[in-house]
């Protein structure tokens, strides 16, 4: 049978895949052992990928509320004729932020997701952004552009070449890596380990990551700061401090001996639950391993102290003199980035920028929290949200107090969803336009591979042709973008036409850039693609530090290898002093808030998320193979707290926060340490007037349920998911 290439769009692996087809049905799924950069590996999630692909509930064509208040199918000109009829006069009376966007995870899976709406917030000029990186890793943005001047200047492991790998709150045997992108990530531990190295784990949960691991600190939820905090606090201490060759290029380093100071280990071992030998083993190891990597991701990013834990893993990896040095914690280079520019100060990184109508919340990186997201449309007052555009995303199910949010989107004056599914967010919407199946569209990882913990570069062309009556996802948002903004009737290739030329209008004046000079109508004259989104791949693979072309990746369908991890600094910082700075004002105005957490009670029982490897959030429980066997949603509770709280397995334990009341399934297991719970996140189809059978006949609960919203990252704006205090009893 005849076989294609696609890279998954599944999770952040981005691996390469090998379909099977049976005409335009895709029939089976293998791991591409041709690829550059997966070499072969694959996961359940991408052996599904043709059921998937197939799933009978995926919405064929747009879905348009009528005059009876129903959704009924209709063609795409009906359904883009009324968003334009509706959403540009409500902008006229009420302004560009009564508009409000929502980005979903899945966005960054695709290539319309990447380049579109940017191009929409653009057009429209709202400020209510929201999206899903405050309900996970905004706090990593936030401390990279701090530190670096750049929130996306993210440094990440060398897993090949590291000694010594320090996991805080992540699970990659489960997640497959995450801001850390990294194909066959258990395979790269065990190879760490064959070869001698060490791998630390600290989680609250014994996660098959934990299990993996010469060493696992099963630490108190919601302390990983202060036991980072500890770690630093050793290395001034014992005097294991080293920046290396990084030295010349860093400040702060005596302001943060003192900002530590009073983070001894002694002092912070009773909120860890971690005994201070124990603390001080760890920093002593970190700092004398010959290469070393600090990795933190979701579990230290969606609690209290989110940023100030992500900021610290930087610090361990400047004070060891890791970052920035193969081994450590390198900072990737895409092919798509602009060309680099000359090293030197730049613009430097600001939060609150402005703030959110209601409760004030500061903008991070030009945007306001998912959690205030409910409140900004339920408040009344000028300036509130009336209409939104969701793409590819469901905050009821995701985001804190699902019910509340639930209500606000039935009172909106007008919805646009952009989704396959008719689920618990998008049945809220006045139009919904669903984007084809994977295997009709082309792929790109734009996002991801500025995570790639090897510089590589893939492009595979949609396997199978769209479908009849589909619509290819890249046209479906650039006809959004004008139908939003009264450009509707304009050909699509209209926007991708005016970003080409603002980005030429742009390079041809940088000295730095390969286009500086050159006529910019000649040089668009030379872009290949079918596509405006093609064309637009190509422009900046031109632009780019390596020179690339969409006909050279076109020749090379596994990938092209560019290399491993090189140091960057000084290139890619962009504070304004040009130097990585190590205390940067905000992290130090919170600190005080982390010094209370030492004399703070801790609470009794305190619950923790969950991921498993046959799931990414709410949108893969529709898939019968991935939606079965172990991947249950249930309360995990450790055997001491099931008998203390008269829990049994098996039966069915109620939950309160102050947020609302769950009742789920109990399993007793010591894979949680004594005092937490957990509950997976992603799961509650059980709401009417969705389209989703097989997650309607499994739905679980929605842990968000239990939040109110109130419990915030004050820096980043991201829920606290992770680490609050909950009250569990047997249901009655």
């Amino acid at each position: 049978m005849p076989t294609a290439l696609r890279i998954c769009p599944l999770c952040e692996a981005t691996c390469g895949l090998t379909l099977t087809l049976d005409g335009t049905r895709v029939t089976g799924a293998r791991g591409d052992r041709d690829d550059v950069f997966s070499q072969g590996f694959i996961c359940p999630k991408g052996a599904s990928f043709g059921e998937l692909d197939a799933d009978p509930d995926r919405l064929r064509s747009p879905l348009v509320r009528g005059a009876d208040g129903t959704l009924g199918e209709a063609t795409w000109e009906e359904a883009f004729d009324l968003i334009a009829r509706r959403l540009p006069p409500l902008v006229e009376r009420h302004g560009a932020d009564a508009v409000g966007v929502v980005l979903g995870n899945p966005n960054v899976h695709t290539m319309a997701g990447a380049l579109y709406p940017p191009v929409l917030l653009g057009a429209l000029r709202t400020r209510s952004l929201f999206t899903a990186s405050t309900l996970d890793q905004m706090p990593k943005h936030v401390s990279s552009g701090l530190m670096f001047g750049d929130p996306f200047a993210i440094p990440v492991p060398d897993l090949d070449r590291t000694a010594h790998l320090l996991v805080i709150g992540a699970n990659p045997l489960e997640s497959n890596g995450s801001l850390c992108t990294a194909p066959d990530f258990p395979g790269k531990l065990k190879a760490l380990r064959k070869r001698g190295g060490t791998l630390t784990v600290v989680d609250p949960r014994r996660t098959r990551t934990a299990r993996l691991a010469d060493r696992h600190v099963a630490v108190r939820p919601g302390t990983d700061a202060l036991l980072l905090a500890a770690l630093v606090h050793v290395l001034y201490e014992e005097g294991l401090t080293d920046l290396g060759a990084l030295a010349a290029h860093v400040q702060g380093v005596e302001e943060v001996e003192a900002a530590v100071r009073d983070f001894t280990p002694e002092t912070v071992a009773g909120a860890c639950d971690v005994d201070a030998g124990t603390i001080r083993a760890l920093a002593r190891e970190l700092a004398a391993a010959p290469a070393a990597a600090v990795y933190g991701r979701v579990g230290g990013s969606t609690v209290a102290y989110g940023t100030l834990t992500n900021w610290l893993v930087d610090v361990l990896n400047v004070l060891t003199g890791n970052l920035d040095r193969p081994g450590g914690a390198l900072f990737p280079l895409s092919a798509t980035v602009p060309a680099p520019r000359p090293a030197g100060p730049g613009k430097g990184f600001a939060l609150g920028r402005w703030t959110s109508r209601v409760s004030g919340h500061p903008e991070a990186k030009g945007e306001l929290p998912m959690a205030a997201l409910a409140e900004e449309i339920d408040t009344p007052g000028e300036g509130r949200i009336r209409a939104l555009v969701a793409i590819a995303a469901n905050p009821v199910l995701s985001a804190p107090d699902g019910d509340r949010l639930d209500r606000a989107l039935g009172a909106l004056d007008f919805m646009v969803s952009v989704d396959p599914y008719l689920n618990e967010t998008s049945r809220h919407a006045d139009v919904i336009l669903p984007p084809p199946p994977p295997a009709q569209s082309a792929h790109f990882d734009f996002a991801f591979n500025g995570f790639a913990v090897r510089n590589q570069v893939r492009y595979t062309p949609a396997p199978v042709p769209l479908e009849p009556g589909r619509m290819d996802e890249c046209e479906i948002h650039a006809r959004l973008i004008l139908a939003a903004t009264g450009m509707h009737g304009a050909a699509p290739h209209t926007v991708d036409d005016m970003v080409i030329a603002r980005t030429l209008a742009r390079a041809v004046t940088e000295p730095h850039s390969p286009a500086h000079g050159q006529d910019p109508q000649e040089y668009a004259a030379r872009l290949t693609g079918r596509t405006g989104a093609e064309r637009r791949l190509d422009l900046m693979l031109r632009l780019g530090p390596y020179g690339l072309t969409l006909d050279r990746l076109r020749a090379h369908p596994h990938g092209i290898d560019l290399g491993p991890l090189e140091p960057r600094v000084p290139q890619v910082l962009k504070t304004r002093s040009g130097r990585v700075e190590l205390l940067p004002e905000p992290v130090a105005a919170d600190l005080p808030r982390l010094r209370e957490a030492l004399s703070a009670p801790g609470d009794s029982l305190v619950l923790v998320g969950r991921r498993h490897l046959r799931s990414n959030n709410s949108w893969m429980h529709n898939v019968p193979t991935l939606n079965s066997g172990t991947n249950t949603c249930t309360l995990q509770v450790h055997p001491e707290d099931a008998d203390r709280l008269g829990l049994t397995d098996g039966g069915t334990a109620r939950v309160k926060a102050e947020g609302g009341e769950l009742r789920v399934p109990v399993e007793v297991t010591d894979a949680v340490r004594p005092g937490v719970v957990s509950i997976p996140h992603g799961w509650g189809h059980d709401r009417p007037g969705t389209r989703m059978a097989v997650a309607a006949g499994r739905p679980g609960v929605n842990v968000n349920q239990l939040l109110d919203g109130s419990r915030l990252d004050p820096l980043s704006g991201t829920a606290v998911l992770n680490g609050f205090p909950v009250r569990v009893a047997p249901a009655s």
